[in-house]
């Protein structure tokens, strides 16, 4: 029992909340009502993070004995040979999920499984190219709910907000885990370009994050409401962030500032919904 409790945070589920809320969103707003194929999505996009999660705890256990020695791996809950087999079933049960959609839907998540592999292994020690590649394949959830319902089209516009909000969030993660980074020596925007330049990178992100979010509304393509909820329920806490996200901060606020930021998202998801659907 506590070994599955382990490899349950090892996946981390809770997670990939945002990714398969962001399938469903997609499936949404496509508007064909595939709902079957749409729940198979969601369920591939749950494994496919779940198996990057692991891969990527594999491959990070030494910075996480700095910056989160009580994850499984680190903490000795899980052998590193258990979470790397352990990576792998769940990598192939999301292409096993994905094939009962259609061929697009496979080869999305075949070829998100190629990308987050070769991006734990190459790219996230990165200056900002790693930091792409997670916002690139967070974006293509939504799009991977609109291909399984037959409709893409309509997820075009959540793509590329998603993309830049995300990005601007994996800046922040840069920020909170510095010392950890630093003391492996791996390059993020943080540790190779200064604190501080990757603090204004972040603000520029953050920014045009919310003027896009509202581009959907200024032309006509979503409701009053959507504008509202963004304006009311988006806006002030990504404000706050920003404001907040100074030299003082420690690495654990600036992860609790990720965190909120996350969650904050979740608004704006609400957003979509009651505005794609709004006169």
């Amino acid at each position: 029992m506590e070994q599955i409790k382990a490899l349950y945070k090892l996946g981390r589920p809770l997670t990939t909340l945002s990714g398969v809320l962001a399938v469903f969103l997609g499936g949404y707003v496509a508007g064909t009502g595939a709902w079957g194929n749409i729940f198979l999505a969601g369920l591939a996009t749950m494994l496919i993070s779940a198996a990057a999660n692991a891969w990527n705890d594999y491959l990070d256990v030494e910075i996480d004995r700095i910056n989160k020695p009580k994850r499984p791996l680190p903490s000795g809950q899980v052998s590193l040979r258990t979470a790397r087999w352990f990576s792998f079933t769940l990598a192939g049960l999301s292409l096993l999920t994905a094939s009962f959609i259609n061929w697009p839907a496979f080869l999305i998540a075949l070829l998100s499984n190629m990308v987050l592999y070769f991006y734990s292994l190459h790219l996230k020690s990165t200056v900002l190219w790693g930091n792409a590649t997670v916002a690139t394949i967070s974006a293509m959830s939504v799009a991977f709910g609109g291909v399984a319902a037959g409709n893409v089209i309509p997820t075009l516009w959540l793509v590329l907000i998603i993309f830049l909000g995300i990005m601007g969030r994996e800046v922040l993660k840069t920020m909170a885990d510095y010392e950890g980074d630093l003391s492996q020596r791996c390059r993020t925007i943080a540790t190779v370009w200064g604190k501080r330049k990757a603090r204004v990178v972040f603000y520029i992100l953050a920014a045009a994050t919310l003027v896009v979010m509202m581009l959907p509304y200024v032309t006509g393509y979503y409701g009053r409401a959507y504008a509202l909820i963004v304006a009311f329920g988006v806006y002030p806490v990504v404000v706050y962030i920003m404001l907040h996200v100074s030299k003082e901060r420690t690495g654990y606020q600036l992860e609790r500032m990720s965190q909120l930021m996350k969650y904050d998202y979740l608004v704006w998801f609400l957003a979509v919904v009651v505005g794609s659907n709004a006169s």
